[in-house]
């Protein structure tokens, strides 16, 4: 049986480029960050396997490292699942995006290049296309592509790796999120972090980024608080 309703968008641009290992941890761990494993949701190991296509081998070194991440718990009697957000996980993440986030920005912007805001911006367009269609795995890929791509520009990799696991924490909540708001009533402060980054006005910046996070977790915040999580991501 397929668990996973969705396979990685990006599985097919992967494939024949990377070692099967690393491959197969990228699939699964795109799976959690999207979403397609919701909170709480326990699935077999030999379930993974038969999803993502992969031998026993890569899977069970793929979750290994997805619960050194903290994005995977194990369960017991071969299964495994994705942690349940907690109020208090929410303020710390909240906290830590802020900090990071912030100044993985400012070393951004000193660095790129107007061609460089170009590309942000054909993310951010895609990402528009999808609100409008009501895509909700478009969205969070290209939301995550987006601030992927602004971070990478601050050539800061011990911060970049510390965001991504970050987002592993959160991302399936988001999805959750996007289910129960939709994703035309998701907050996107892309189009200020943009213009900010045109007129090089670095407190600007730091004021969209840090808003664009607060927005997207008090909505976190507010579905836990209504206690609606759950094991359905659409």
């Amino acid at each position: 049986m397929n668990l996973i309703k969705n396979k990685s968008k990006f599985s097919a641009e992967r494939a024949g480029k990377q070692p099967a290992h690393e491959r197969v941890y990228e699939n699964l761990r795109d799976l959690i960050l999207f979403g397609e494993l919701a909170p709480g949701q326990a699935v077999t190991i030999q379930g993974l396997t038969d999803s993502l296509g992969a031998g026993m081998t890569p899977v069970r070194e793929a979750i290994r490292r997805l619960i050194s991440d903290g994005a995977l718990v194990f369960q017991g009697n071969r299964r495994v699942s994705v942690p349940q957000l907690r109020h208090g996980d929410v303020e710390e993440l909240i906290f830590l995006r802020k900090s990071v986030e912030s100044e993985l920005t400012r070393r951004a912007a000193e660095r790129m290049t107007s061609a460089d805001i170009d590309k942000l911006e054909a993310i951010d367009t895609t990402l528009d296309a999808s609100i409008e269609a009501g895509d909700v795995v478009g969205y969070l890929a290209h939301n995550y592509a987006f601030h992927t791509m602004l971070y990478g520009y601050a050539d800061a990799p011990i911060m970049h790796d510390l965001v991504g696991r970050l987002w592993l924490r959160f991302g399936p909540s988001l999805r959750v999120v996007c289910g129960r708001f939709g994703t035309e009533n998701l907050p996107d402060r892309h189009k200020d972090v943009l213009a900010a980054l045109r007129k090089k006005d670095t407190e600007a910046l730091v004021k969209a980024i840090v808003q664009d996070i607060e927005q997207g977790m008090d909505l976190m915040s507010e579905m836990l608080g209504k206690g609606v999580e759950d094991t359905d991501p659409d």
